[in-house]
């Protein structure tokens, strides 16, 4: 943490299509960080990810009226994650929180993340309590899949710590040194280091409209999730071929010898041969796939393409530039 009297707090909001919660977002935001003058100046950045309804409209109004406001405006729609790393890559703050604009964690959680951070931790992250608002099956599968985490990655993370958290000029730093396409900011957090602590809170259901954060992208960012942080799925189909290959041997053994002793004897179970013969291609085809998912990553990180282009900035001394990273 800087030493300095004057400290400066970055509070980085990835927006996509989020009309409707835009102006109480600010509103109680602002509450928040007002408290903290004249300790701690602040900037919010808005990162628009590709929105087409009135977000970006609603935010440049909001930077004309408000100097503290900065908008970041993407090219086109590049992801969560990616939206949240411009964000972090153009804050200037001595801290940078991260929240969504969707009012589901609450900003008030921000005044207990700059306690923490005073004392000395360099990472404050939320662990959500409860989550309102949420299906049956988004909870349980959010429950299993930390779980699941916990047991294939080399990197110990926070179960139930979403991207909202606090992290100090260091750590961002060290952050922005990582340009990885696939990214699972939460992750790489973790793998940095640093003195982290969480802090538990109720997650609110959304304000208004509707989650964007469909089920074939929750299955995406779990792949990037794993993939980023483990190997052993590829250790894992290994074994099964291994295991798959004895017991095909076995049963090889037995036929033959079944047919020694019994010559006359006609070899009975196809049906159940044909069902192991299936099971055995459905194992190879998944194996195939789970390769495929860490080859098509490395063929994305060879090519070595920004990880997203901002089209313009406002509120910034660059502002309207276009800018690629």
């Amino acid at each position: 943490m800087n030493n300095s009297n004057l400290l400066q707090l970055s509070v980085v909001v990835p927006i996509y299509f989020e009309e409707e919660t835009i102006p109480e977002f600010y509103d109680r935001i602002k509450k928040v960080l007002v408290t903290l003058e004249p300790e701690i100046s602040h900037e919010v950045i808005f990162v628009n990810d590709g929105s087409t309804d009135r977000s970006l409209l609603l935010l440049k109004e909001l930077s004309k009226k408000d100097k503290t406001i900065r908008v970041l405006n993407l090219s086109r729609n590049f992801g969560h994650q990616l939206a949240i790393t411009a964000g972090i890559d153009n804050a200037r703050g001595d801290a940078v929180v991260v929240i969504d604009g969707d009012l589901q964690d609450p900003p008030e959680v921000i005044l207990e993340m700059i306690g923490k951070w005073k004392e000395g931790y360099q990472v404050v992250y939320g662990v959500r309590n409860k989550r309102d608002g949420e299906s049956i099956f988004k909870l349980v599968t959010a429950k299993y899949f930390y779980k699941f985490m916990q047991q294939l990655s080399d990197v110990k993370m926070p179960l139930d710590a979403g991207d909202f958290r606090l992290m100090d000029r260091q750590v961002v730093n060290a952050l922005s040194e990582i340009r990885e396409e696939n990214r699972y900011i939460r992750g790489l957090i973790s793998w940095i280091g640093f003195k982290q602590c969480g802090i538990q809170y109720d997650r609110d259901s959304r304000y208004a409209g509707e989650t964007k954060f469909n089920f074939s992208k929750m299955l995406r960012f779990a792949f990037d999730g794993i993939t980023s942080f483990s190997d052993k799925p590829l250790l894992i189909s290994s074994r099964m071929g291994i295991l798959i290959t004895i017991c095909s041997f076995l049963m090889m053994l037995w036929l033959i010898i079944s047919k020694i002793i019994n010559p006359q004897s006609s070899i009975q179970g196809w049906t159940s041969m044909l069902v192991v013969i299936l099971f055995m291609g459905g194992v190879q085809l998944i194996s195939i796939g789970i390769l495929g998912e860490y080859i098509g990553r490395i063929y994305r990180e060879t090519k070595n393409r920004p990880l997203y282009i901002i089209a313009n900035k406002l509120g910034f001394h660059d502002a309207g530039k276009t800018t690629e990273q």
